[in-house]
Formats: structure tokens, C-alpha cells, sequence
């Protein structure tokens, strides 16, 4: 809980001194404004995506807002394995952030682990957007993505490249969890969407 609220305090005081409006963050955090309020106070935790908004909002990079120090490296980052900076997010997904030392990144490459929950197997997948294109790689387990009104399965080995500017989720199915690599391509770098 106290890590939660440390980043709604950076959010926070990133917005004061940045003199943004709270409806203008909400907006391109892509909430309501009451849910941004709840976000920013640290009474709910975050999903990766309003982390992500957000921290494209402010101009800093994620790791900062996760944190609180900037990524340093310029040449080369290298992360061993099981050293990536570990983000649990949204129901028990976990993001293990690859190239969280690097600063001034054109993508954020995460390794992420969807957890198998019988209880979403029935319910509508949640989506989210955000700026910017997306690269899903499946290393392990099968992963069911919402593209909108399209739904895929997809399975190890499998990829899927998207603009993340349209609603998208995705889920572990067929009885274990999903281990998938995700690039996120931030809008505005060369090659992506403007």
C-alpha cells in the first residue's frame, strides 16, 4: 500500500508543478474525472495503462513514476533474468520491465505473466487503450486477446502487433497462465503513429 502511495504522490505533485488541470489528466489518462481522483489520492491501485498515460502526459518515463529516479543508461541496458523491474498490476498480471535502466527509450519491452483466473473465463475482457503500438509474443501457455469487437487465441509462438489506440485485453486461457513479451512503442517516436 505505501508503494501505491508514493506513486499517486509523484502523479500528484508532477501535476501541480506541471499546472495541469485534473479533467485534462483524466483525459489522457483515459478515466473519469473521479476515478482519476481516486487514482491520484492512492486509494486504488493502478492498472499499467493509466501508469502508462500518464507518464506520456508528464513527458517523463514510466520507471520514474514507478520509482522516483530516472533511468540513467544511454549506450546498452542489460537485465539478467528475473532482474527486470517487477510491476504487478491488474489483477495479478505481472510486468517485468527489460529495459528499465535505459533512459530516453523508444519502447518499453516488458515480460508479463497473465495469470489463469477461472472467474474471467465467462466475463467480458476489460479493455483499455493508450497511445502509441503494441507487439504481443507468446513464450508460454495460450493468451485470449480483445481487439475491440474481435476476439483471437493466441498460442506460444504466436504474435499480434496493434495499434494500442483502440480498446484492447487480453486473458490467460486453457488452464494455466500465459508468459507473453510485450513491446509497447510509444507515439510520437520514428516508426510509430503520430
Amino acid at each position: 500500500m505505501q508503494q501505491i502511495q508514493e506513486i499517486a504522490q509523484r502523479i500528484k505533485t508532477l501535476r501541480e508543478i506541471m499546472e495541469i488541470p485534473a479533467e485534462e489528466m483524466a483525459q489522457a489518462a483515459g478515466v473519469s474525472v473521479e476515478e482519476y481522483s481516486e487514482y491520484e489520492t492512492g486509494t486504488v491501485d493502478f492498472s499499467f495503462t493509466f501508469l502508462y498515460n500518464c507518464a506520456q502526459r508528464f513527458g517523463v518515463d514510466i520507471v520514474e513514476l514507478l520509482t522516483g529516479e530516472q533511468p540513467r543508461l544511454s549506450f546498452y541496458s542489460i537485465v539478467r533474468a528475473g532482474e527486470g523491474l517487477d510491476i504487478k498490476r491488474r489483477a495479478g498480471f505481472q510486468y517485468n520491465h527489460l529495459a528499465y535502466r535505459f533512459t530516453h527509450k523508444a519502447a518499453e519491452p516488458f515480460l508479463v505473466t497473465a495469470p489463469y483466473l477461472p472467474e474471467e473465463q465467462d466475463q467480458p475482457i476489460h479493455l483499455s487503450s493508450h497511445k502509441g503500438q503494441e507487439f504481443d509474443y507468446v513464450i508460454s501457455g495460450s493468451l485470449k486477446v480483445q481487439m475491440e469487437d474481435h476476439t483471437e487465441i493466441l498460442n506460444a509462438g504466436d504474435a499480434i502487433y496493434y495499434d494500442s489506440g483502440h480498446g484492447h485485453g487480453m486473458i490467460a486461457v486453457g488452464g494455466a497462465p500465459c508468459v507473453f513479451l510485450a513491446v509497447v512503442l510509444q507515439a510520437g517516436k520514428e516508426g510509430n503513429n503520430q
